[in-house]
């Protein structure tokens, strides 16, 4: 749960001190991305004041008081720290009262908002070992655990010109320094020399110079549209080709005969919803057969630091959601394998639902360790989903069709018309193999197959 803390000054009249939530473990910082009340605005009670958005999610921060918005502390498109004092608000409230900290819902996702899981890879790093205590600027974690990483001494760091407020460096200052850094020549008593080479005879042979790879150029007619990309298209964009730069990706298929499931889901769905009050659908039975494989192969939920293997102790599986804005988002279920098919349906209906209407939490798109995809659910029977890094492995459901199929009876094969679904496994060829990867989608496959027509729920 998020916490705002709110502090009474002693002044005319209350004011209270809006912080930066804490929207996660990984999350150290947030931009301004919009003011929603400006300065001399009356604010009612659960008011939006201002967006904020992180390399996860596009928030929304509401007023927990009733007040006038006297002074913004962070202009748009500026970097706060978690904790910064980001607004004050004045109240109608008596001076001197004692008013005790208070804590409020964590901000909600904005319906244009996308979180993809695992795109903030360096705030996973291990923290950093230099000693930033005798420094006198202040720097956030995120900027402490990049420096370490990149070897960046305090003195170095130091002398970084910073963008933020009252000059702090943030993420983006720095990783232009090093771009910067990183992108320069060194100097010529740096250079190496060359070893001395015997001279050849010359010989009339056409030199043939390689060309530096460009981006191919792209040809614009005088009726086509120019969109630019907005900031969350631009992280989906660049977590997707970091994604299939890190991982050489493997997919594998199967296709699964599903007709008991979809018959009793049929038996079963009304009494079902009329019991709980909830709709039950296809995804919560996949999620289960999902869970119940991994913990046949473990090895399926890890993630990969370099050469070592990070083993997951949870099974947090996150289910990819499109928005009616056209975005995607994708919300964890935590510990998926501890719940039942109860449990596991109220937890679906609950995150689809409320990223439909823009109301999850930072923290419930975080700690995915392993990705669920439902391709069916637009018409496709199958996909070749990218792997959701730092994961490495994904899950592609189809579409259901009714097919011919051939059964083998005891008085011998026979046609008859099956539920079918393919489903599509793509994994790290790094660390998962194909006997690895291929099993384990044949296990999802058998559980959904082998499910028990006379199940009680």
């Amino acid at each position: 749960m998020a916490q705002y803390q709110y502090k009474i000054l002693e002044f005319n009249m209350a004011q209270y001190e809006l912080l930066l939530p804490k929207m996660g473990e990984s999350v150290a910082e947030a931009t301004v991305i919009k003011w929603v009340k400006q300065i001399g605005d009356s604010i009612d009670l659960d008011d939006t004041i201002l967006e904020i958005a992180t390399d996860k999610v596009d928030s929304e921060v509401p007023s927990p008081v009733a007040g006038k918005l006297i002074k913004q502390l962070f202009k748009e498109d500026e970097v706060a720290q978690v904790g910064d004092v980001i607004a004050i608000i004045e109240t109608a409230a008596e001076v001197g009262s004692k008013t005790p900290e208070t804590s409020a819902e964590a901000p909600v996702v904005n319906e244009k908002a996308e979180a993809i899981p695992g795109i903030d890879q360096l705030q996973d790093k291990p923290a950093p070992t230099t000693d930033f205590s005798s420094s006198d600027r202040f720097y956030s974690p995120l900027v402490k655990s990049i420096a370490a990483q990149e070897n960046i001494s305090l003195t170095e760091l130091d002398s970084i010109k910073g963008s933020g407020a009252d000059g702090r460096l943030n993420k983006d200052d720095l990783l232009n320094y090093l771009a910067n850094k990183n992108g320069g020549q060194k100097s010529t008593s740096e250079q190496p020399k060359p070893a001395p080479v015997a001279e050849a005879p010359a010989v009339n042979t056409p030199t043939t110079v390689q060309a530096p790879n460009k981006p191919a150029t792209t040809s614009v007619s005088g009726g086509d549209e120019i969109i630019e990309m907005d900031r969350m298209r631009k992280l989906i964009a660049d977590h997707m080709v970091m994604s299939k730069s890190t991982s050489p990706h493997v997919t594998s298929f199967v296709e699964a005969d599903v007709t008991n499931l979809v018959l009793w889901r049929n038996k079963v769905k009304n009494s079902f919803e009329k019991r709980e009050n909830e709709k039950i659908t296809f995804t919560p039975m996949f999620i289960e057969a999902v869970a119940k494989a991994i913990k046949d192969f473990p090895m399926v939920n890890v993630s990969v630091n370099g050469t070592q293997i990070i083993k997951k102790r949870d099974i947090n599986i996150g289910m990819a959601a499109a928005l009616p804005s056209g975005n995607l988002i994708v919300p964890v279920i935590k510990n998926a394998d501890q719940l039942n098919l109860v449990g596991l349906t109220k937890a679906v209906n609950d995150l689809a639902s409320r990223s439909r209407n823009s109301k999850l939490k930072p923290d419930e798109t975080q700690g995915g360790t392993f990705t669920l995809t439902n391709v069916g659910s637009f018409g496709n029977v199958m996909g070749t989903p990218i792997i959701n890094q730092p994961q490495v492995a994904i899950l592609a459901v189809g579409a259901i069709k009714k097919k011919p199929a051939v059964l083998e009876t005891e008085h011998g094969d026979v046609i008859a018309i099956r539920h079918m679904m393919f489903l599509s496994l793509s994994y790290d060829h790094r660390v998962v193999d194909g006997s690895l990867g291929g099993m384990f989608v044949r296990r999802v496959a058998d559980y959904l197959e082998n499910w028990d027509l006379n199940r009680e729920i």
